[in-house]
């Protein structure tokens, strides 16, 4: 897509893209990125899937997106790193600037004369909070359903019919699972009302949101969710002066081209790039315990 035809935004938010595993969307991510041009971007969490890291799958795909991201900055858009969850590991290097790229655990968005609360929102989960052994548990059975769910979903299209997702049908149908997204949205929204804020904007829970919620003592906030790139394929963007919620799914013109394929596991991958991302990773481990020796 040429230069002239990219739809241009004032801030684009996505979250929970989890490269690195079998269920990232990594070409249709890539293809969107390609199609817009973007003022500030806004990685909010879980977009590299350090919890699952295995240096015996990221394609070349994967690389692209990091690739193409890198290639955002140098061509003057301002990108925030929020941290999440899975990608907890970077935390650690909070108020770090490298050039236009931030690194925070949340950020306070001031746009045109209002404020924005844009964080993942791991914190307000309470399986996070107190078992985070189980929450790692599940992420890995939540990949390995998303993986059965692709492998379906490529036979399914070869005989003409739609696609399906078993999560978000477990999601839908289990009572607890929708009081926890319930509670989730409206905990946020509470804390965004009292403190004023007038956008209140999260990740982590793949459910994209875009809707005013009431307190339960009074005031309203607008409640944002830019969704993932495994399931729903969304983000949020700003412009004109207003939030919309995109949806690849819902975009014709620009995924008509992009068939449903087999995970490329097999895929060749540069020795080189994966050895430098694996000695990331381990860096990462090793740094607090560094740290913690110097204090003492």
């Amino acid at each position: 897509m040429s230069k002239k035809t990219k739809r241009e935004i004032d801030v684009l938010i996505i979250s929970d893209v989890h490269l690195g595993t079998y269920g990232c969307r990594a070409k249709e991510l890539l293809q969107y990125l390609k199609s817009v041009k973007v003022k500030t971007l806004i990685l909010n969490g879980d977009i590299i899937d350090i919890w699952q890291f295995s240096k015996s799958y990221f394609p070349k795909s994967h690389f692209k997106v990091m690739k193409h991201l890198t290639k955002m900055l140098t061509e003057g858009t301002e990108v925030i790193y929020v941290t999440g969850n899975h990608d907890e590991m970077l935390r650690k290097f909070e108020g770090i600037e490298l050039g236009a790229l931030k690194i925070v655990n949340k950020y306070m968005l001031h746009i045109d004369g209002k404020k924005a609360w844009i964080f993942h929102g791991d914190v307000f989960d309470v399986t996070m909070q107190h078992s985070k052994w189980l929450a790692k548990l599940g992420g890995k059975g939540y990949d390995l359903l998303i993986l059965l769910n692709t492998i379906v979903n490529w036979f399914g299209s070869k005989l003409g019919r739609g696609r399906i997702s078993f999560s978000k049908k477990v999601k839908n149908s289990v009572k607890g699972a929708v009081k926890h997204i319930n509670n989730f949205e409206q905990t946020a929204a509470e804390i965004a009302i009292s403190n004023q804020y007038d956008y209140v904007i999260c990740g982590h829970i793949h459910q994209p949101a875009h809707r005013f919620i009431k307190g339960n003592n009074g005031g309203e906030v607008m409640y944002l969710n830019s969704g993932d790139w495994v399931e729903n394929l969304t983000s949020l963007e700003y412009a004109n002066g207003e939030w919309t919620i995109y949806n690849y799914l819902d975009d014709a013109a620009l995924h008509s081209n992009t068939d449903e394929e087999l995970p490329d596991s097999n895929e060749p991958i540069n020795r080189k790039y994966t050895e430098i991302l694996n000695d990331l990773v381990q860096e990462f481990q090793v740094v607090p315990f560094e740290k913690m020796i110097n204090k003492n």
